[in-house]
Order: C-alpha cells, then structure tokens, then sequence
C-alpha cells in the first residue's frame, strides 16, 4: 500500500478514532464500533472499509457479524517514512535553541 493511501485513509477524525478503538480496546464488531459514532452504521461501515482497503485493518466474518481489528504493520512503514523529517525538525530546534542562547548570553554581557 502506498504511503498516499495510508494517508488519506488517516485523514479522517472519524477512522482515526476507530483505529484508536481498536488499538486501546481489541478486535471489536462493526455494530459495536458504530455505536459509539454519532453517524449512521453505513457510514461507519464506509470508513471501516477505507482502512480495510489501506490494510490498517483486517475484517473476519463471525456468523452475520464482521469483527475488525488493527493491523499496525502499515502505520510502521509510515513510522519509517516520517523518520528523516523528524531528525531533519529535531536538529534545527536544537540549532535554534544554541542560537537563541548565544543571543541570551551577548545580551547578558
């Protein structure tokens, strides 16, 4: 899955919080995960197969219920794609926090 499609599957408030769910909570059913929402089943069955599609979820059928639960594999790869651009703001606040103290110190003097 390409990194485009993790992020739009991730754009949403609302799967963000279903993926918050299923982290904090486990493997729950789809009516049980749209109970909590204050939108229609459909529409959380909608977002439920947007992460299923962007594989940061995996769905098993048990009797007439769907059961979704969180696969963290592609939320890695995006860990590891987002790696350098924290490094690259890490280092330049550090530059910036020397420099502001060097300031502080020349105006001590």
């Amino acid at each position: 899955m390409s990194a485009d499609h993790l992020f739009a599957a991730l754009a949403s408030p609302a799967r963000r919080e279903l993926l918050r769910m299923l982290r904090d909570e486990g493997a729950q059913p789809a009516g049980r995960l749209a109970e909590r929402f204050d939108m229609s089943r459909p529409s959380v069955s909608e977002h439920l197969k947007v992460l299923k599609d962007a594989g940061l979820v995996a769905e098993t059928r048990k009797g007439r219920e769907r059961h979704y639960r969180l696969e963290a594999a592609p939320l890695m790869e995006l860990r590891d794609w987002l790696t350098p651009y924290e490094r690259f703001w890490r280092e330049r606040l550090t530059a910036l926090d020397a420099l502001l103290d060097d300031m502080e110190d020349q105006d001590a003097r």
